[in-house]
């Protein structure tokens, strides 16, 4: 039996192939990584959202009885023991409302930052999703070119291949 000569560039290609599907991996495991990150992000956002709201409600109920209260005490004799009970109830109506307005700044804080979080995590995912794209794209190219032993092929996977790496690295040092 004659055996076929294989040819050189064969043995680059298949390396080059087997780099690629490295980085295509490490890119879908980073990318899922980060958008997993974003979806915990968005969620325990959203519910830092649903809390804010919850406070406004009953931030605005407290409200709307201490302006019931001011009212009601005007029609009390000055001085008297029910204008007295209606100070400490104002007073009380009005430190809630205090304490519902602290709360929610600090919870509208705590949503922003984990908004920015997911945003983050979007712009970091997002480079390693479009290598695996390209990665991708130059590992089916090389593998028609070793099937076909056409090296042409192979010469147009070589700068798809670049991008994909390009943007693999992208993923990880964020300089585009």
């Amino acid at each position: 039996m004659s055996e076929e000569k294989k040819e050189p560039w064969l043995n680059h290609m298949a390396l080059g192939t087997v780099v690629l599907a490295v980085c295509a991996t490490l890119s879908t495991f980073k990318g899922g990584g980060y958008s997993t990150q974003s979806v915990i992000n968005q969620t325990q956002a959203s519910d830092q959202w649903a809390f804010y709201q919850a406070k406004s409600t009953k931030q605005h109920l407290y409200q709307l009885q201490l302006e019931q209260m001011q009212l009601q005490k005007l029609l009390v004799p000055a001085g008297s023991p029910a204008a007295e009970a209606f100070e400490k109830r104002i007073a009380d109506y009005a430190q809630r409302v205090r304490t519902y307005e602290t709360e929610r700044r600090e919870i509208e804080q705590k949503a922003r930052a984990l908004e920015a979080e997911r945003d983050a995590a979007k712009r970091n995912g997002r480079p390693f999703g479009l290598a695996v794209i390209f990665l991708q794209v130059a590992i089916l190219l090389n593998s028609i070119a070793g099937l076909m032993k056409r090296k042409r092929i192979w010469w147009a996977a070589l700068p798809v291949g670049g991008v994909g790496l390009v943007l693999f690295a992208d993923g990880f040092l964020n300089f585009f």
